[in-house]
């Protein structure tokens, strides 16, 4: 089996943890522990603090550390926490901690995988590689949530835990050994780690275009997110079953978008492409603001441009941020990126959440459709926008002469 084929079932069977551990919590609350939304709000808030606190620490570590040894320690150490997380299921306080815990060695994991592809897979492979991996994440995502529910309906919510225990477990088994990596790099303060790959970031005119445009659209998407049932159930008249059904558009999306990634980046160059997926969520919401179509279709058809649209521009991103960034600033920049990312989403969410609340969802869709604007505006100003093909390979440099170079 291929290195990209092994990082590919890794990154399935973190997200399938991550996933099912964050679909049984609220259904652990609320069945199980008779909590309200205070409780169900306090375990998932828990879980979700990892992507945060985890992220920028984790991005030092897999910088000066064997990253393939890791990913493996993750798998296990993600099974070890979701397992935990069943055992202390009928305290709430101990519950939200192992969910902390396993829910972090995901994030050390999936750090790893980005930063290890780019030493196993060739340039000209990598959009392919990274689109096996997006893709990956995306049946995670569709099957962990469903089996979860299953269990619930079962009467045992807490069962989805051990399940996602078991995802970890398959995905470590399934990892074998990995080819040998580059040497790490030169050890240094954590502080100072972690300093190097945001002035990093920053300065590199493709990497800032690349945050400055994440932000804003996540900032919009999890906006649109806050008012998307309330506008379901509400103006367009749509029932329960209905909106569901249209919701699950978008991991269709998901799906299409990354097998399509791979054809897309050989028809048109990646600055076009950065460009046509934040695009395309703005059509998304320009389409539920004009009411062109019937309700059903036109959530449906909305939703799965929100999944394909951006799958387009996360498969391109990864596979730019792999070619400007040298492999020992790997771990920590996709730590940057990814902690930029987490931090914009609750802001979004109460914001769209409070725009409806105040003046009704179209309000809060109004904020969505600024927002994606301007992720749109910020691709076309960045260097990003004329970019015909990914830059020369960094991936292999030096270490101490990129450390001479950015302090």
């Amino acid at each position: 089996m291929t290195p990209e084929r092994r990082l590919a079932l890794a990154t399935f069977a973190l997200h399938g943890a991550d996933q099912a551990a964050l679909a049984a919590l609220p259904l652990l609350a609320t069945l199980h522990l008779g909590g309200g939304p205070g409780m169900t709000g306090a375990l998932v808030a828990a879980q979700g603090a990892a992507w945060l606190l985890v992220s920028l620490p984790a991005g030092a570590w897999l910088d000066r550390a064997g990253r393939a040894r890791a990913l493996r320690v993750a798998l296990w150490a993600a099974a070890a926490g979701f397992l935990l997380a069943w055992a202390l299921r009928h305290h709430p306080a101990t519950l939200a901690l192992a969910a902390f815990l396993g829910s972090g060695a995901v994030v050390v994991g999936i750090l790893a995988v980005a930063a290890l592809l780019p030493g196993y897979v060739a340039p000209d492979r990598r959009p392919r590689a990274n689109a096996a991996i997006e893709l990956a994440r995306g049946v995670a995502t569709l099957v962990a949530a469903p089996l979860a529910g299953l269990c619930a309906q079962m009467g045992w919510p807490g069962l989805a835990l051990p399940m996602a225990a078991t995802f970890a477990l398959l995905g470590a088994l399934a990892l074998g050994r990995l080819p040998p990596e580059p040497p790490p790099a030169p050890r240094v303060p954590l502080r100072h780690a972690i300093l190097e790959g945001a002035r990093f970031t920053w300065r590199e005119a493709h990497l800032r275009g690349l945050a400055l445009c994440a932000i804003a659209w996540n900032f919009a998407f999890f906006a649109l997110l806050a008012v998307l049932v309330p506008l379901a159930l509400g103006p367009l008249g749509l029932t329960p079953a209905e909106t569901g059904l249209a919701l699950g558009f978008y991991g269709a999306g998901l799906m299409m978008g990354a097998v399509a990634a791979p054809l897309v980046l050989r028809v048109l160059p990646p600055g076009q492409v950065l460009a046509l997926g934040p695009a395309l969520t703005l059509g998304a919401v320009l389409l539920l603001w004009a009411g062109l179509l019937p309700a059903f279709p036109r959530l449906a058809l909305s939703q799965w441009l929100v999944g394909f649209g951006p799958m387009l521009w996360q498969v391109t991103q990864t596979t730019l941020r792999q070619a400007v960034t040298p492999s020992a600033l790997l771990g920590r920049v996709g730590a940057v990126m990814q902690v930029a990312v987490f931090g914009v989403r609750p802001l979004g969410a109460l914001a769209g959440g409070a725009l409806a609340a105040w003046d009704g969802a179209e309000a809060g869709l109004l904020l969505a459709l600024l927002g994606f604007g301007l992720s749109v505006l910020l691709v076309l100003r960045a260097p990003l926008r004329g970019l015909a093909a990914f830059p020369t390979d960094c991936a292999a440099a030096a270490p101490a002469a990129h450390s001479a170079q950015v302090r």
